[in-house]
């Protein structure tokens, strides 16, 4: 009988434009998970059963991480060592090589870690542009990566204090889409912290001629409802637009109702990254005996 399989944490990125989300899809659509991508690739470690990732946080299509986690069981032959880290890590990105894909660490973890139960928080970042007045003025190097609404500047004092009602414990069912989890899923979240500061864009001090802003909203939370962030943004740009004053983002809270969100200010995907998951650094220690 074989070692007991190793569990292993890895924290991976991608550019989400081309991915139906990070869960897995069936392989025959058109755009499939980011998931999908990763267990082909830990096929090539030969493991004597299939290996699959159990993802920290789910993101839709169109969406980015700059750092998403996972963590995934690694069963071995009869004789066969675990995998260093090291070895992981390598491997996984040997085979990810084509794609906006990369593992940027690999951890062992105890096999009672859960990459999804064990978070502590997900930090998430949305990408405002302003001073393009259609969206064929973003830049080429900024395309899918940020949101650049029209109607001219943003009220961001305005936007700030709305952003304040947002903070703390609260049902969110407004500030939520209605997907098949919804009656499951219990509405109240905490957010820990909900920043909106000025921000650089990739190659925005070469941009000459043009009066473009960066800005970003900074959003930290235990977890999220789906497309929470999204629609937070969405109210948050729409209070900036003036079509919305501050005391309503207050009140769509109150009403705790998905379907009295306004219609068609959700923040589109493309300016939304998942920036990290925050783990207890406890959790993530494991004592491997030799040979292990």
């Amino acid at each position: 009988m074989g070692c007991a399989p190793a569990r292993y944490l890895v924290f991976f990125q991608y550019f989400g434009t081309r991915y139906s989300g990070v869960m897995e899809t069936k392989r025959d659509q058109a755009l499939i998970g980011v998931q999908n991508y990763l267990e082909k690739a830990a096929e090539s470690l030969k493991a004597s059963a299939p290996i699959k990732f159990r993802i920290s946080s789910r993101t839709d299509t169109g969406v980015h991480a700059l750092c998403n986690a996972a963590h995934l069981d690694i069963q071995r032959g009869p004789g066969k060592p675990h995998f260093s880290e090291e070895q992981l890590l390598s491997s996984l990105n040997k085979h990810l090589r084509p794609e906006p894909i990369r593992i940027l660490s690999a951890h062992r973890v105890p096999s009672s870690f859960h990459a999804r139960f064990s978070a502590l928080s997900r930090t998430y970042i949305y990408r405002l542009l302003l001073g393009c007045a259609h969206h064929s003025q973003v830049p080429v190097f900024e395309r899918d990566l940020c949101w650049a609404p029209a109607g001219g500047p943003l009220n961001v004092p305005a936007m700030q204090e709305a952003a304040q009602f947002l903070l703390g414990t609260h049902d969110f069912s407004t500030f939520r889409s209605l997907n098949s989890d919804t009656e499951f899923t219990s509405p109240v979240r905490t957010i820990f912290q909900l920043d909106i500061q000025p921000s650089a864009g990739f190659l925005s001090h070469h941009y000459e001629h043009r009066a473009l802003e960066f800005w970003e909203v900074k959003i930290k939370g235990r977890s999220f409802l789906y497309r929470q962030v999204r629609r937070m943004v969405g109210a948050l740009v729409a209070v900036g637009m003036g079509r919305l004053a501050p005391h309503h983002v207050k009140e769509l809270l109150e009403v705790k109702d998905a379907l009295a969100f306004p219609p068609n200010i959700m923040a589109p995907p493309s300016g939304l990254f998942l920036k990290s998951v925050e783990y207890n650094e406890a959790d993530l220690d494991v004592t491997v005996a030799p040979g292990g």
